[in-house]
């Protein structure tokens, strides 16, 4: 890691205090890392990576983390480290930060078994405290009262924190939707939140992702016959890509493979990891198996369904070396199909363009989610604007901050907020949101900024 300038310190809480104050995540996409603050103690919340382009370049991009500094003069005021679900953005900092953080890092199954293993490959699993919650149960984490409150988003077991202190409590909602069927975990349970609803409750901190997009997402049970029909019509081989931490989306492609006659195959590290804990934790449907990839170049075209890594346009991803014909196992031909389902997020357009055109010159069907809203071939795992109004209307909450967003997603839930009658403070990473002993923002209260991971 690279270290940046030194970040001015911390304000110490007092037992009438209650406050947030993000690190990261806050005006931009990733590196979620929020600060609360009561009686002489933090609470970590996430602890996440992002990317940023390198300077001059267009495809290459560097993982980036926020920069704890703030922190540091007072570490042993951090209680712990709660985890909301096992994303990157969410949990892909832990093991660079933790040798300096050294706290006890609280997580359900699935975000922990990710979190495990990424401690064990680094070689520090027999160091860290690793506390396995139960959802619904609260956990006593120095002056703060947690209780994990299970949403449906695109990883199992994903969580809302009810964040509890004498003085009241704080809903932070991490990334959530609204999912009646959502293939893995229960559907979302509204009248969970209604119960939040009452004179104890201080604030809502929550997800902007999606906030500019009006109506509700879509289930994430739609994509099956949308993506089943489109590769039913396919007559060579199958390539799709889709975020390798889409649990749901990866069981609903292993169905489409067999329901179309084809086998089923990943490639890519991430893929496998995540498929391997599905397993582990029983998310994973026994009788859909994925083949060995040194088996797929035996098979006939239309028999062939792999799922790989690079949907964002990564320059190592799988899809990239088939783009190259540089796969180890597989070569494409003209008249195979590559099928995108998943997002273009907004910073990595130009080298998902650049890898589109790539896949076009070899005379590959190259077909894009986002170029086809008429099908589901991929559904969000973010609340759009009909999703928060259900979810404020239960809620009732007396004041709302907004994160998990870029400034037009953070000016757009404003907007969203006020407008349902809802006071809002918007700021950004380094601003004292405070709840007691009285609601206010302080502006650039520490400064913030990130960690460049060196991936040498």
């Amino acid at each position: 890691m690279n270290p940046s300038t030194p970040l001015l310190q911390l304000p110490i809480p007092n037992p009438r205090d209650f406050w947030c104050l993000p690190l990261g995540g806050v005006g931009e996409i990733g590196q979620n890392m929020m600060l609360y603050g009561h009686d002489g103690h933090y609470l970590m919340v996430d602890c996440g990576l992002g990317f940023e382009p390198i300077k001059g370049s267009s495809m290459q991009f560097q993982r980036v983390i926020a920069n704890p500094a703030p922190l540091m003069p007072f570490i042993s005021k951090l209680s712990g480290i709660v985890i909301t679900h096992g994303h990157e953005d969410h949990i892909g900092a832990l093991v660079h930060l933790w040798p300096k953080l050294r706290k006890p890092i609280y997580a359900s199954p699935f975000a922990m078994a990710l979190i495990r293993r990424k401690f064990a490959e680094a070689e520090l699993l027999d160091k860290v405290e690793l506390i396995t919650i139960t959802p619904h149960q609260h956990y006593q984490i120095g002056p703060f009262n947690v209780n994990w409150l299970q949403v449906t988003h695109s990883i199992p077991q994903s969580h809302s924190l009810v964040i509890n202190t004498p003085l009241g409590y704080v809903l932070h909602t991490g990334d959530w939707k609204i999912d009646a069927k959502p293939l893995v975990d229960q559907p979302f349970n509204l009248a969970a939140f209604k119960d939040l609803a009452g004179q104890d409750l201080l604030a809502v901190v929550a997800d902007s992702t999606n906030a500019i997009k009006p109506g509700q997402t879509a289930s994430e049970s739609a994509c099956f016959p949308d993506l089943l029909k489109l590769v039913q019509n396919q007559p060579g081989r199958v390539v799709v890509s889709c975020f390798s931490s889409n649990i749901a989306r990866l069981i609903t492609l292993a169905r489409v493979a067999k329901a179309s006659g084809r086998f089923f195959a990943l490639a890519g590290r991430a893929l496998e990891n995540m498929v391997a804990t599905a397993r582990q934790l029983g998310y994973w449907p026994q009788e859909l198996q994925p083949i060995a990839l040194k088996d797929l170049g035996y098979l006939p075209k239309d028999e062939v369904l792999l799922v790989t890594t690079g949907s964002q346009g990564e320059p190592n991803a799988g899809l990239w070396r088939l783009a190259k014909q540089q796969h180890r196992f597989l070569e494409l031909d003209p008249g195979d199909t590559v099928i995108f389902s998943a997002i273009r997020i907004p910073d990595n357009i130009t080298r998902i363009r650049q890898l589109e055109r790539a896949l076009i010159r070899l005379q590959l069907t190259v077909i894009h989610a986002e170029d086809h809203p008429e099908l589901h071939l991929h559904v969000s795992g973010h609340p759009r604007q009909g999703d928060m109004i259900k979810l404020y209307e239960a809620l009732q909450p007396p004041l709302l901050i907004p994160v998990h967003g870029e400034a037009e997603h953070l000016k757009a839930h404003s907007h969203l907020a006020e407008n349902l009658g809802i006071p809002v403070l918007q700021g950004e990473n380094g601003d004292l949101f405070r709840f007691k002993p009285f609601v206010s923002l302080d502006n650039q209260k520490v400064a913030t900024g990130v960690l460049i991971l060196d991936d040498d």
